[in-house]
């Protein structure tokens, strides 16, 4: 299939492009970018060196694709921004390269990333993400596959946030965000198990079960997050999803949310 190039936009001829490749008018694609088959570039987007862009992307008009680090430690070392297939970078969002420390920023496939969102370096970004207007991801920043973050919302640098979890729109993310659940209020706190995203996605009644109960212990008893760990084991029958969630609070380095109106 043809590679479709507006005579208005500048493509390096070193640029690696796929088939059935649109780029409109007034776009830059740098030397060192790769974007592959059937991807789709609006106007006046710019897709730096290091991108390496999957199949089937959009980007649309103004959005800036692998631009360096905000990072006054970043010297110009060559590092890369990986995005996965079917991803849609929408108007004005900023997806920036890693840094020397890890080399790279990644993003999953089937992400959606809405107007005036910014992903930072080092982040590493899941499969089939949501982010809507103008989040803004920190440096260093996980998010699982099938995370939602609502609107307006910042994501402090190094935080994490779990699978299947929901953030509301307009608050301010600055500990890690477990698994599963839905998050909001100011400061942020766990609201709930995400049932109804984790019903769409197939999860079936039993796991829904045994994670209620395993959050109950976490964030509805008097415990602190050791001995609510420690309960969870030895009650709570230790299916993979509660198996995900002891997972991701011993990795979790900036502790994890509290519940409504308890410190952790």
């Amino acid at each position: 299939m043809p590679v479709h190039i507006d005579s208005h936009a500048f493509v390096s001829p070193k640029a690696r492009l796929g088939e059935n490749i649109h780029i409109g008018p007034f776009s830059v694609v740098e030397d060192d970018v790769i974007i592959g088959d059937n991807s789709w570039i609006g106007p006046h987007v710019v897709v730096y060196n290091g991108t390496r862009l999957g199949k089937d992307c959009k980007v649309h008009q103004g959005a800036s694709v692998g631009n360096a680090p905000q990072d006054l430690k970043y010297q110009g070392e060559p590092t890369l921004l990986e995005v996965g297939e079917r991803t849609v970078i929408r108007e004005g969002a900023t997806l920036n390269r890693g840094t020397v420390e890890n080399g790279r920023t990644v993003i999953g496939s089937n992400c959606l990333f809405m107007a005036y969102s910014h992903v930072a370096h080092d982040c590493l970004v899941g499969n089939n993400v949501i982010l809507a207007n103008c989040v803004a991801l920190g440096g260093h920043v996980k998010l699982g596959n099938f995370v939602i973050v609502g609107g307006l919302t910042p994501i402090h640098q190094f935080c994490m946030v779990g699978d299947h979890a929901m953030i509301g729109g307009g608050f301010r993310v600055v500990k890690d965000v477990p698994p599963f659940v839905l998050a909001g209020q100011e400061p942020l706190v766990f609201e709930g198990l995400n049932v109804l995203g984790l019903r769409r996605r197939g999860l079936s009644a039993k796991a829904l079960e045994t994670l209620d109960l395993a959050f109950r212990l976490l964030y509805r008893s008097n415990l602190n997050v050791s001995q609510a760990v420690a309960r969870i084991r030895e009650e709570v029958e230790l299916v993979p999803e509660v198996q995900t969630l002891l997972e991701f609070i011993q990795k979790s380095k900036r502790g994890i949310i509290s519940g409504r109106g308890r410190p952790r």
